[in-house]
């Protein structure tokens, strides 16, 4: 789905791993990679001048991570000291990334309002979308198991639709991705509509099954147009519990998710499914922001 990736990595979150597997993630669609560690800084202190090694130990120990670039594809290293986020948005201009990749831990909402988030800021600030991969996950991957990750990481998502605009807005943006790129990989979709059982029986019309399978058929028809295939569950449950069991079940790459509207899609005091799904989600997760 994606051609340029920006890479970020604190290297304790595992995603530093990545830049082992450049041949893979070209399997996965890449044509242009770059791989981006931020030293923090505290408060407005700057890098000084006669300490260079501060940037450099940490782009000598990415360097030696790549190995196996095929020709023709574009691998770069970045290594920059400030805030996070600012480096972030301001790489992803630079090398034009369609994509960035991020390794956030799985959080409380009280741990993100404590310690705050640099994925939730950044979902706030950017249109490029965000993957966010599971420290935990990727740091105990084993090498063959991490080289299949990266290959395969966009060819089968899992796409939660229930027929509200954050729906809709996930499949245009889907639309757009696989139209855009003559060589996207993606392969398959699911679509997965959960009928809200925690929503009263008065507010969900009068027969949301019937509702649920006929948007489902014409969005199965939409998608299919596009080469891809595509499959549709409907269940009753609990919409967060109902994704992350059909992500098992399925053997699903990534799980795809948009926000709801455009503005203050990440304010964190009011609840979201899809908030719940990149705090809590195990699997992938494909972040469409506004």
């Amino acid at each position: 789905m994606f051609q340029r990736a920006l890479i970020c990595t604190d290297f304790t979150d595992g995603i530093y791993r990545l830049a082992q597997f450049v041949p893979s993630l070209v399997a996965g669609g890449f044509k242009s990679l770059v791989f981006f560690h931020n030293v923090s800084v505290d408060g407005e202190w700057e890098i000084p001048r006669d300490s260079p090694e501060l940037l450099e130990e940490p782009r000598q120990r990415l360097k030696t991570l790549l190995r196996d670039i095929p020709d023709g594809i574009d691998v770069t290293v970045e290594v920059q000291m400030g805030r996070a986020s600012e480096s972030i948005l301001r790489l992803a201009k630079k090398h034009q990334a369609d994509v960035i990749f991020l390794g956030s831990p799985t959080r409380t909402l009280l741990e993100e309002k404590l310690f705050g988030s640099t994925t939730a800021g950044l979902a706030e600030k950017t249109a490029i979308p965000i993957v966010i991969l599971r420290p935990q996950l990727v740091s105990t991957y084993t090498t063959a198991e991490l080289e299949l990750r990266c290959a395969h990481l966009f060819r089968y998502l899992l796409v939660p639709y229930d027929g509200t605009q954050g729906g809709k807005n996930l499949i245009k943006n889907i639309h757009q991705q696989v139209e855009s790129n003559p060589n996207s990989v993606l392969e398959r979709v699911r679509l997965l509509w959960v009928i809200d059982e925690n929503v009263r029986r008065a507010l969900r019309g009068d027969n949301p099954m019937q509702q649920a399978e006929q948007e489902l058929d014409q969005l199965q028809a939409e998608l299919a147009a596009l080469n891809l295939v595509v499959n549709t569950t409907i269940v009753q449950g609990s919409p967060l519990q109902e994704i992350l069991k059909t992500a098992e079940i399925h053997d699903i790459g990534a799980i795809a998710t948009c926000s709801g509207n455009a503005g203050g899609i990440l304010k964190w005091s009011a609840p979201s499914l899809t908030r719940e799904i990149m705090r809590g989600s195990w699997h992938p997760v494909l972040f469409f922001p506004s």
